[in-house]
């Protein structure tokens, strides 16, 4: 079986990777692409490097209509802004497609908690409670039967996967003493023009952003913390932008609750991500570079000498791990494909 896929929204910089991997995958391929936009573009004019990988037919983006895509699509990927994908998913899953949704409209357990931190009200309540989280590492048998699944935001994959093994052995505090330290590439900013993301202002430069009036990643951090530890997790998050296009690096500070060592801490990120696909343990804090364009997560834990902190560095990809690959894998899982197919 060929599972066949359309996307929803495939013009952003989340599309271009959606397409990309999905033009070589060995049990899907691409049988529409739906634009908001009048008229709808090629997508090969939009991203050149994609001409010669799909069928020309395909190429061309068609309007957003449910029933046409339900006539030649099993899944539709929504990589369409915040508030966006919820007027389209229900649609889509009364039409009896399988949904990942790359936007934040489904992530959070509850309506209040995304009105909260989107500062709008959320028009699908009802799906909302049905959705799975999909970080597959944390949640796989809950994803392979799910109909919606939720694909979690980059910050969140890197800092989850980065301190579940912690939260589940009880090793640290989580009464606020959590520090994540991220930055990341300017991808994850979408492709929409800004000032402060124009070559001249990045370029040479590194600051942060969205740390004084709270990051909308913070709430979403911390409920997947909080789901994982059985009670309420508080952290301290300050995101900062790269002067790269892709790439996140996380370095997070926690306080341990007893004496660990760095030895017995590697070697419990080594059994609990013994036989992860795309979850690297290494001895050294990870580069960007070498996740750059794959589904990997590296990561590296240590008790640094002369401090009694625990520090844990994680880096992926924002685009592929941070978003589409990500999204691929969770469609692997929910129809029984091979997890890495399509995957590097």
């Amino acid at each position: 079986m060929s599972v066949r896929a359309a996307i929803i929204g495939p013009t952003g910089y989340t599309g271009l990777h959606l397409v990309r991997i999905l033009s070589r995958h060995p049990g899907a391929h691409l049988t529409y692409l739906a634009s908001r936009r009048d008229p709808p573009p090629n997508i090969c004019d939009e991203f050149a490097q994609l001409a010669g990988r799909i069928d020309a037919s395909v190429a061309q983006c068609q309007p957003i209509d449910v029933d046409a895509i339900e006539r030649v699509a099993d899944i539709a990927f929504t990589a369409l802004p915040h508030r966006a994908a919820m007027r389209i998913v229900p649609e889509l899953l009364d039409a009896g497609l399988r949904v990942v949704d790359l936007s934040a409209d489904y992530r959070f357990d509850d309506a209040q908690r995304y009105e909260s931190t989107y500062q709008h009200a959320h028009e699908d309540a009802t799906n909302l409670a049905h959705a799975v989280y999909g970080l597959p590492e944390l949640l796989r048998d809950n994803i392979k039967p799910a109909r919606l699944v939720a694909n979690p935001g980059c910050y969140p994959t890197a800092a989850a996967l980065a301190i579940a093994p912690l939260l589940r052995e009880e090793l640290i505090d989580i009464r606020g003493s959590i520090i994540i330290n991220a930055a990341s590439g300017i991808t994850g900013a979408g492709r929409t023009p800004k000032p402060n993301l124009h070559f001249p202002h990045v370029h040479n430069g590194y600051a942060a952003y969205g740390a004084i009036g709270g990051h909308r990643h913070q709430p979403e951090i911390e409920q997947t913390l909080s789901s994982i530890a059985g009670s309420a997790v508080r952290t301290l998050f300050v995101p900062h932008l790269l002067p790269i296009d892709q790439g996140i690096l996380e370095t997070i500070y926690l306080t341990p609750t007893s004496d660990v060592t760095t030895q017995t801490l590697h070697e419990l990120f080594e059994r609990t991500y013994d036989g992860e696909p795309f979850v690297r343990v290494r001895t050294e804090p990870p580069n960007v570079r070498d996740v750059r364009d794959s589904n990997f997560c590296d990561l590296c834990v240590a008790v640094p000498a002369r401090a009694r902190r625990i520090v844990v560095f994680s880096a992926i990809d924002n685009m592929i791990k941070g978003a589409a690959g990500q999204a691929v894998q969770n469609m692997n899982l929910m129809f029984g494909l091979t997890e890495t197919a399509g995957l590097e």
